[in-house]
């Protein structure tokens, strides 16, 4: 197994691992090593079943269902991102980690390439342990013990509408399904700890709408701030997709951006991703 990171900030591409084989286990710790050190970490050319993929999501803990998102027929632990060519949104064009808004995020998530357009639809990625070392010691003593209020279906979208009316309006990039009475509101804190390296990470994202106890026009300035600081170019990487392959990151410590840069094509990617713990 080589491991080639693909640039200074955070991203690795894992060669000489062939999945669908299987992976006994000192490979498999071999793999989570490199994903905590890189933080994402990709594999070309895997050929995988649905089966298969969720065979191997397993292997790093519990599935975490979407609970806004529909899952794929008789699979329901993936859910498949999908743009069609008359399609002008696409999903996760907003800087994001997943799950944010849930009590226990999603700590990983897995994504498997299975139609792309012939140039575009790439991924970027931000390191956000970087972002919480370059802030001042001032700003990571008045960040400490403050909690960020994430809702998973609010108008803060660049159409303004939530979830269902977006689908309602004919926008809506993913069938949604109702998430009854599980929580899409959560407050965890600005400054998370990662509970393997024991590293801070700042913790903000499309999802986050305002600071817990302030208004929504004081937290704005220290929230847009936050937002706009951890995907600063030096913290990032761009992972460039090709067919059949596996991506997966540390969504405790990074953010992600799918570029919307392929109109007129259809792109589809299988999405899997795994429970995490509350963020302290």
């Amino acid at each position: 197994m080589d491991v080639k990171p693909i640039a200074g900030a955070l991203g690795a591409e894992i060669e000489g691992v062939d999945i669908a084989s299987g992976v006994d286990d000192e490979t498999f710790g071999e793999i989570h090593r490199a994903w905590l050190e890189n933080h994402v970490v990709y594999f070309r050319d895997q050929n995988l079943t649905p089966a298969q993929h969720i065979d191997f999501a397993k292997r790093l803990g519990d599935i975490h269902p979407h609970l806004l998102n529909k899952g794929l027929e008789g699979y329901p632990e993936i859910v498949e991102v999908k743009k069609v060519p008359d399609q002008k949104l696409n999903n996760g064009g907003r800087w994001h980690s997943d799950q944010m808004y849930t009590p226990k995020p999603a700590k990983g998530t897995m994504l498997y390439s299975r139609e792309l357009p012939p140039t575009g639809g790439d991924t970027m990625f931000s390191n956000l342990y970087l972002a919480y070392d370059a802030l001042s010691d001032g700003l990571k003593k008045t960040l400490a013990g403050l909690k960020g209020v994430h809702n998973g279906d609010s108008r803060n979208h660049p159409s303004g509408l939530t979830r269902m009316e977006r689908i309602t309006a004919g926008i809506g990039t993913i069938p949604q399904v109702d998430p009854g009475d599980a929580q899409i509101i959560s407050a965890h804190p600005l400054i998370r700890t990662h509970p393997e390296t024991g590293r801070k990470a700042v913790y903000v994202g499309s999802h986050t709408e305002s600071i817990e106890g302030w208004s929504a026009e004081e937290s704005a300035p220290l929230l847009n701030y936050l937002k706009e600081h951890t995907h600063r170019p030096e913290f990032t990487c761009r992972v460039r997709w090709s067919l059949n392959m596996l991506t997966f990151w540390d969504n405790r410590c990074t953010q992600h951006f799918a570029v919307n840069d392929y109109q007129g094509h259809q792109r589809s990617i299988h999405k899997i991703m795994i429970q995490g713990d509350a963020p302290f």
